[in-house]
């Protein structure tokens, strides 16, 4: 079962958001690695191997990503990602309180794997984590 971890990048400034995606992962028993970066800045620096920030693994990794956060929002983040030769493939899923078809079409124009809203209780946000992580379970991914 080792080889089906998944290191989890969150990208997100919302501490509230976090402590619940922290808390889902607990409570259901994910054990997945999480990685938090607060914005698009950090998490380059983290998927590049920034010595300022802690390194996501470069095998098998995911990212959850917001897009209303400060210094580079999550599509800034996509596009720079995007063009990024090593990085361009890294499976996104965007988790984002934004329902402007806007950002769902440009998200979706970055190649994303999934534009999910986020929910408003616990329970329901917590749900949403056990649903991707029995996805990503099943994911084939480099």
């Amino acid at each position: 079962m080792e080889d089906r971890i998944i290191n989890i990048l969150l990208v997100e400034d919302d501490e509230v958001d976090i402590m619940n995606v922290q808390r889902a992962f607990k409570k259901y028993k994910i054990t997945n690695p999480l990685y938090v970066a607060g914005n698009g800045v950090e998490a380059l620096a983290m998927l590049r191997s920034s010595e300022q920030y802690p390194q996501v693994p470069k095998t098998r990794r995911l990212i959850l990503l917001d897009l209303n956060m400060p210094k580079m929002n999550g599509l800034e983040f996509l596009q720079e990602l995007r063009q990024d030769q090593e990085l361009k493939r890294t499976p996104v899923i965007v988790l984002t309180t934004s329902d402007e078809d806007k950002d769902r079409i440009e998200a979706y124009n970055l190649n994303v794997a999934g534009y999910i809203l986020k929910p408003v209780t616990f329970n329901n946000f917590a749900e949403v984590m056990v649903a991707l992580n029995k996805y990503w379970a099943l994911c084939e991914m480099p």
